[in-house]
């Protein structure tokens, strides 16, 4: 089952506060070509970069990666993902991993359990994974997405706010508080689907894509990350951190 998944790495140029972020040098490389390297130990049978930039795209056929040109008015990744399942002609049982192109150091052993994840359960049109949370100010950050789950790991809702809240303060009951990992599985059937799902009032105020598919029924199933992964780069500390780490 290990490599019956392909992955797809959005890589586009804009970004408000890191401009070209793919293209910066870390340790010798531009950052895509860290991540791309890291999805090709994921085991997948096919890795392919998205970008909607020309630069990005060349620097992607110099480091010999496959890769997709895409159109530029994608509202999102999954959109853009969709466009990519829809040129290269997959079915819609093809499991896809979205791996970010911002993240140089995702471990493959998450890549590839996130695919798996999704394998498992087959009433499920999409997968990902969560951390539990270790301590108070990282689970006060509105930036950390928290999740809720059911009995079976479906998820229940996603939230910027903490959840689930304990009224009762007298008699504290134990329990996990889990921070979502922007990690997804999609079959292509739903990446399909997607762009034509009604977006809901929900992730409007939320600002969080994945609400989307719960508002509209869709089964989204949770699993515990195997290992903790490294924190994306959004900024120029958390560029300056990567740098160091990979120096």
């Amino acid at each position: 089952m290990a490599n019956d998944f392909k992955i797809v790495i959005p890589a586009r140029y804009a970004s408000v506060r890191l401009p070209g972020k793919p293209l910066l040098d870390i340790a010798g490389k531009p950052m895509i070509q860290h991540v791309y390297e890291r999805a090709l130990d994921a085991g997948a049978d096919e890795v392919i970069i998205a970008t909607d930039n020309a630069e990005i795209y060349s620097v992607a056929k110099k480091i010999g990666a496959a890769v997709c040109m895409t159109r530029a008015d994608h509202s999102s990744g999954t959109e853009r993902l969709a466009e990519v399942a829809e040129t290269q002609g997959w079915s819609d049982d093809v499991v896809i991993v979205n791996v970010q192109g911002d993240e140089p150091m995702i471990p493959p052993q998450l890549i590839t359990q996130v695919a798996n994840n999704l394998s498992a359960f087959p009433d499920a049109t999409c997968a990902s994974l969560m951390t539990e949370f270790c301590d108070r100010d990282s689970l006060a950050d509105p930036n950390n997405v928290k999740v809720v789950v059911d009995a079976r790991g479906f998820a229940l809702y996603f939230s910027r706010a903490v959840i689930p809240y304990q009224r009762d303060t007298e008699h504290r009951q134990v329990v996990s508080y889990f921070h979502h990992i922007g990690i997804y599985a999609y079959r292509t059937g739903l990446l399909k689907a997607y762009p034509q799902l009604p977006v809901s009032p929900l992730e409007a105020i939320e600002k969080l894509e994945q609400l989307r598919l719960l508002w509209n029924g869709l089964k989204l199933h949770m699993a515990v990350a195997q290992v903790i992964p490294a924190h994306g780069i959004d900024t120029t500390e958390d560029l300056e951190t990567i740098r160091q780490l990979l120096a």
